[in-house]
């Protein structure tokens, strides 16, 4: 481990050494209309707006007609508008949720006491997974409740909250093997699993895992995610138990690209309060994600998020003006995840940190070699200046990241000044402030 350079240095080093960043004239206090249209549903990707403006760029359901545009206020209505035709508008008014309890799907004898007492290390091991009727059992009740709450979106969809307050929660969007999908408006809430596996083999300690994002993009293209708020609500990471000394992990990620995803924007969305939060690439294995997982992450708020924000594997991954509010080092893990032939490029973003959190874990090594960073800035106490991410990492860190992803990004709108990102971020990400 190198002994650790003072944070002036590393700042001294950003105002010197960072190449100067593609900001625009002025800030962007709001973000731009997207194509005309007469209601949220209609609106389509702004052309440039990132990876999933490529090609034919994402238009979602806007072409719908009349017959094709649905309104839900319950996941059954939900369910309906997804399995109907093509190219479709779905507007989520109110809140839409299962009704369903974890005591529904319980199947098989299953009870966490006994589950617990089962695969008790000191009685089951360290060495392998769970098995045996306890665990068939628990999987069976998971299978119940994925059936229930696992919602897939299809291509050619729109799916937009009406007002400030539509709701979509405990329920998982999947956008599985789907083209041109704009998801807008919507606050995701508490997608909980109820019958998370305990792995002994995951990590040192084990873990325990849970199968259920907010909103899934598997093996799809084309994906809009706009204006959406992703939250815990009442039920969050921070609140959950300890069951053989690890966190007992009701919730997987909030927003995860996977499965050889390609050419996807998230923008203008809110993100609280969650443990796992972005998840780009989900194996070390190239065959399916290599020369993909082109992803654009900007204009978002991670508020006291712990870590994936994102964490990146294959893709050329544009993350700028995003705002990070990071108040406690206690359970902050790391906010960019350098994976497998990660090629990320983290331009003009805010960080806020809390005076106890260090600048050097903004980043975390997962394998990967090199990123590029520039026009970054740090507050902290009131004070805000450059900040170069790589070096404040390298200081402290062996092996150290170079400073070149391998490419440029060209295929976005204006890059504000990064002093503007708090204001412009805080103010109109999330939902409610679609336009």
């Amino acid at each position: 481990m190198k002994r650790a350079v003072a944070l002036t240095a590393v700042l001294s080093l950003a105002v010197l050494a960072a190449p100067p960043a593609s900001a625009a004239p002025a800030p962007r206090l709001a973000p731009p209309a997207s194509s005309p249209g007469p209601d949220l549903g209609r609106r389509t990707l702004p052309a440039n707006d990132g990876w999933a403006a490529e090609g034919p760029g994402t238009t979602g359901g806007a072409a719908a007609p009349a017959a094709n545009v649905h309104t839900v206020s319950t996941r059954t209505g939900l369910a309906a508008a997804l399995a109907a035709p093509s190219p479709k508008i779905i507007y989520i008014r109110g809140t839409v949720g299962t009704d369903r309890t974890c005591a529904d799907y319980t199947t098989g004898g299953y009870t966490l006491d006994a589950y617990l007492a089962a695969y008790d290390p000191a009685v089951w091991g360290r060495d392998t997974e769970p098995a045996g009727p306890l665990e068939d059992a628990r999987a069976a009740s998971a299978a119940r409740q994925t059936a229930n709450i696992k919602l897939k979106v299809g291509s050619d969809t729109t799916i937009v909250g009406l007002g400030k307050d539509a709701t979509i929660r405990g329920v998982n969007l999947h956008v599985d093997k789907a083209d041109n999908v704009i998801i807008r408006n919507i606050t995701f809430e508490d997608t909980a699993d109820c019958f998370p596996q305990w792995d002994p083999t995951d990590g040192v300690e084990g873990n325990w895992n849970s199968l259920y994002d907010n909103i899934s993009v598997t093996g799809s293209t084309h994906v809009w995610a706009d204006h959406n708020t992703f939250t815990d609500g009442d039920n969050p990471d921070s609140g959950q138990p300890l069951y053989f000394g690890r966190p007992y992990q009701v919730h997987d990620g909030q927003l995860d690209i996977t499965g050889g995803s390609n050419h996807v924007t998230a923008s203008w969305n809110r993100f609280a309060g969650h443990d796992k939060t972005m998840l780009i690439g989900s194996t070390n294995n190239p065959a399916a994600d290599s020369g993909k997982l082109k992803v654009t992450v900007h204009h978002n708020h991670f508020d006291n998020a712990l870590q994936r924000l994102p964490r990146v594997r294959f893709g050329q991954v544009h993350v700028y003006n995003n705002y990070y509010e990071v108040p406690d080092a206690s359970a902050f893990v790391y906010a960019l995840g350098v994976g497998v032939q990660s090629q990320i490029f983290a331009e003009n973003n805010f960080f806020r940190l809390g005076r106890a959190v260090d600048p050097a874990t903004l980043i975390y090594n997962w394998g990967g070699t090199s990123l590029t960073t520039r026009g970054n800035v740090l507050r902290v106490g009131g004070k805000v200046t450059p900040i170069d991410l790589v070096a404040a990492h390298n200081a402290v860190n062996d092996p150290d990241l170079g400073a070149d992803a391998g490419w440029t990004p060209t295929l976005h709108t204006g890059v504000d000044p990064a002093e503007s990102v708090r204001l412009s971020v805080s103010q109109h990400a999330g939902a409610g402030h679609a336009r």
